[in-house]
């Protein structure tokens, strides 16, 4: 099936922007650059979405065409919540449409999210598959736990229809198991968007590997549920980091050791 592509314009890019938008592109930058160095990436395909602070809920998304270790704040394409190209960049490559119905609906329905990740890894994709869907086995999974939608396979996400369906599993939840498919984060910021879905990947990893062995240990149902109140933003404390703001410069420091190029 060939997907739909709005096409870009290669132009110079004049960065006409305000200062909230110039931080936004550099973090969603950093944060294609981390999924690919952190092994979450399919080829060309996948998105990660930002809201730009201030804006009309205009967005930035993935150039169609570039791989996300290619990916640069220059780059980045800015568009409005139906998906039309405000500014396309200076990769001349557009955007795929069709991968965005999920976006856009998350977006449009979650005011409080300003970042969207979606992935299609080889563990994301198994755990999506498995009738029991997350299991509560690892720390790493429990963070997740209460905190997680469940949405029904309906072949590729090209079909608008499918928003009001997908919306309603994911509700206020910070993740999304799509099943058969793939997986979903959501995030108050950039980093916070990150780091649950490196979390939620590794807890998949980890699912993967415990099954492979055998029937695996699950942890006692008290220990379950403190252990998903201290990593609830809403319930944790100062102990746990839950939303990135510690991870964030430090991965920020790795990226820029490797390749600064992110930031142009």
């Amino acid at each position: 099936m060939r997907s739909s592509i709005v096409r870009g314009e290669r132009r110079a890019h004049i960065p006409e922007m305000t200062p909230e938008e110039r931080q936004t592109r550099i973090d969603l930058a950093a944060c294609y650059r981390l999924v690919a160095r952190y092994g979450m990436t399919d080829l060309i395909f996948n998105h990660i979405t930002a809201r730009i602070p201030g804006s009309d809920h205009a967005l930035l998304i993935n150039p169609f065409g570039l791989l996300y270790e290619e990916i640069t704040a220059s780059s980045l394409v800015k568009i409005d919540i139906e998906g039309n190209v405000l500014d396309p960049g200076t990769s001349g490559l557009g955007i795929n449409r069709a991968g965005y119905v999920i976006h856009s609906a998350v977006h449009a329905a979650r005011d409080d999210v300003q970042a969207v990740i979606h992935t299609h890894t080889r563990a994301g994709v198994a755990t999506s598959c498995m009738p029991q869907g997350l299991m509560p086995i690892s720390q790493t999974a429990l963070r997740f736990a209460g905190r997680t939608g469940y949405h029904d396979f309906e072949g590729p996400a090209i079909d608008e229809g499918e928003r009001v369906r997908l919306i309603a599993a994911l509700g206020d939840n910070d993740a999304l198991i799509l099943r058969n498919h793939g997986l979903l984060t959501v995030g108050r910021t950039i980093p916070e968007a990150f780091v649950l879905m490196q979390r939620l990947e590794t807890a998949c990893e980890i699912q993967v590997s415990a099954l492979a062995g055998g029937a695996p240990v699950v942890p006692s149902d008290e220990s379950q549920r403190r252990t998903a109140e201290l990593f609830n933003p809403k319930t944790g404390n100062s102990d746990v980091s839950v939303a990135g703001a510690l991870e964030w410069p430090a991965l920020l420091r790795q990226i820029d050791r490797i390749d600064p190029g992110y930031r142009d």
